[in-house]
């Protein structure tokens, strides 16, 4: 398997170089040459770990399969649940468990893989790497417990001051290793966003201090994503339909891509709180950004969703000259409309938002029914 960029100016690397460049020099976004197809009955009995490994060789052509193996297990042995991401029934409801690693957030999955595989490459290239990220709450803490300690790499981690949970940035702050450097911005996740993409687009200055990425525009995240999707649909087999919180339009898109892979998903249900770009563009096909607001899911506080750019690819046919100028216009107007895009957009999400309010009353009533937190 090969890479590509969204917008043409990166073609035919391989998966690891993928992964160290994070993204691409073009300033787009990395995606496969093609989607490989994989039927869920292949591994229909197997474990978390049996289907990453599985998925994981169909996109990693350049890490022998032993190595793929030891990384996941030494990935995954950090959670505090032998199912890695175990399903709870509740009715016709079922919950995925994402929250079994050593931060409990969902990003835990895809950060804890990508903190060896970058130790693993760093390693076999004899190469120091300097990662930036920046965070609108769990990314940052996920990030760095999965590269704190780590060899030949720094992490810097930029978050809004004021913008996340005390809890995620304790948890962030706290850590001692001397490879980690988390710094508070003044202003929003989108400004944090915004400086690290700008810092990617000089490309002189990025090879200089060797840069690399862990945000979700790191496709080795979407990678260890896909994974779960499949999990799941296992578990549950028949007219699966997934409800996805949503903000930087990451792990959805790694249930499309499973989608686009052979798994049979009824449908991808996008959920935003109050910063509700994505659900416009779905409901409405526009694509606009507002002000940030700050809701009581910070780590969604987001409005220009940086894996849309991906989406945008296969919406268009995987035309790179399309989406290329389709980012162009975004940068300068911050709007697109998809006016004639609206029926396949629909036909492969829902979009939902919901406010504070309605989140609280949906925790407390869910808790009374079923003596469960979410």
């Amino acid at each position: 398997m090969l890479y590509k960029s969204t917008r043409c100016g990166v073609k035919n690397i391989g998966f690891k170089d993928a992964t160290m460049m994070g993204l691409a020099t073009d300033g787009g976004l990395i995606v496969p040459e093609f989607v490989p197809h994989f039927d869920p009955q292949s591994i229909k009995n197997e474990d978390f770990k049996s289907i990453a490994f599985e998925i994981f060789k169909l996109y990693i052509g350049d890490i022998e399969e032993d190595d793929i193996l030891e990384l996941i297990e030494k990935s995954y042995s950090t959670f505090d649940d032998n199912s890695i991401t175990p399903l709870r029934q509740f009715e016709k409801l079922y919950i995925l468990e994402l929250f079994h690693g050593p931060t409990y957030a969902f990003k835990d999955i895809a950060l804890q893989f990508l903190g060896n595989l970058f130790e693993y490459i760093l390693k076999e290239r004899n190469q120091t790497l300097n990662i930036l990220g920046a965070t609108s709450g769990d990314t940052g803490s996920a990030a760095i417990y999965g590269l704190k300690g780590k060899k030949n790499v720094k992490v810097f981690i930029l978050y809004p001051q004021n913008g996340v949970s005390l809890t995620q940035e304790l948890q962030m702050c706290d850590i001692d290793d001397k490879n980690v450097f988390p710094i508070a911005i003044a202003g929003t996740f989108d400004d944090c966003q915004y400086i690290i993409k700008e810092i990617f687009k000089d490309a002189e200055f990025k090879e200089q201090y060797h840069l690399g990425s862990i945000n979700s525009i790191n496709f080795a995240r979407i990678l260890a994503q896909i994974v779960y999707y499949y999990y799941a649909f296992l578990k549950v087999e028949k007219n699966v339909a997934f409800s996805v919180p949503t903000g930087n339009f990451g792990d959805i898109f790694a249930g499309f891509l499973a989608k686009l892979m052979g798994l049979p998903i009824e449908k991808l249900i996008l959920a935003t709180n109050e910063n509700d770009i994505l659900y416009r563009f779905v409901r409405f096909g526009e694509y606009a950004k507002n002000q940030v607001k700050k809701t009581l899911s910070p780590s969604m506080d987001i409005q220009v969703a940086s894996n849309f750019e991906r989406y945008l690819y296969y919406l268009y046919d995987q035309n790179c000259n399309v989406v290329k100028d389709l980012m162009q216009e975004f940068d300068k107007n911050g709007k697109l409309e998809f006016n004639d895009k609206i029926l396949q957009i629909q036909s492969d999400f829902s979009a939902y938002r919901v406010s504070d309010e309605e989140i609280l009353h949906t925790i407390k009533d869910f808790y009374e029914k079923y003596n469960y937190i979410i």
